[in-house]
């Protein structure tokens, strides 16, 4: 199975050296960092631990995730995982289990099961998080915990989702749009750990209220242009 592993970053060269040390080799065929204009030498450190280092001056944390999905060469697996070391890049297997058994289309990174320190996710963060998963609870039917960036997907799914949210409403187009087509979205317990240097989202007022916008808007966007097809769609839990 290839494995694509895709990193958003933007001056995170403070943690991305140990991200890319934990990623298992034995189980990721490439690894592509998406990098928006660091300026701290994030893309130099990438690329001498041999990473794929590809320059994203366009802004959009979702827009940083797809120019990596078209930038991958020919993975059967996708992965997304932010480059501040809060989530643990050597619990991939725990992520590609349900996909490797033929369990899951996409499985997602729940934050808010084991290993969890509770300052790792500020309290405003954590209070719409679980705002925007109750939200989508409600309106879609999907028992959803957690929007964590730490993510899978069979890349035939992917291209078939026609992903295209270029701002932080990535962070549930791909849910949204995996369960209204029908697939089948695993959720699966992962730790999370305070991240390494300062956030740009929940860093700032501006960054989480803007996140918050995206996010929320699109699932109610995406509620009143469903089809008459049954979205409801749960996620399991491993």
């Amino acid at each position: 199975m290839r494995v694509s592993i895709i990193i958003p970053t933007h001056n995170e060269a403070q943690a991305i050296g140990r991200v890319l040390a934990d990623l298992p080799s034995n189980l990721v065929t490439e690894v592509i960092v998406v990098d928006s204009n660091s300026t701290d030498g994030t893309p130099e450190i990438a690329a001498k631990m041999g990473a794929r280092v590809i320059p994203e001056p366009r802004r959009g944390y979702g827009r940083a995730c797809l120019t990596g999905l078209a930038a991958a060469n020919a993975p059967d697996v996708v992965v997304f995982l932010d480059g501040d070391y809060s989530d643990r890049p050597s619990e991939l297997p725990i992520l590609l289990e349900p996909i490797i058994q033929g369990d899951a289309d996409i499985t997602l990174g729940s934050r808010l099961g084991q290993q969890r320190i509770r300052a790792a996710l500020p309290w405003h963060q954590a209070l719409g998080n679980r705002f925007a998963a109750g939200l989508i609870r409600l309106l879609y039917g999907l028992a959803i915990t957690d929007l964590g960036p730490f993510r899978a997907g069979r890349a035939d799914v992917l291209r078939t989702l026609g992903l295209e949210e270029p701002t932080y409403g990535w962070a549930v187009e791909m849910i949204l749009k995996g369960a209204l087509n029908g697939f089948r979205v695993v959720e699966v317990p992962v730790s999370y750990y305070p991240r390494i240097g300062k956030s740009k989202i929940s860093g700032t007022v501006k960054g989480t209220a803007g996140a918050a916008w995206f996010i929320l808007s699109l699932t109610v966007r995406y509620y009143f242009r469903r089809t008459r097809r049954n979205p409801g769609v749960r996620l399991t839990e491993c």
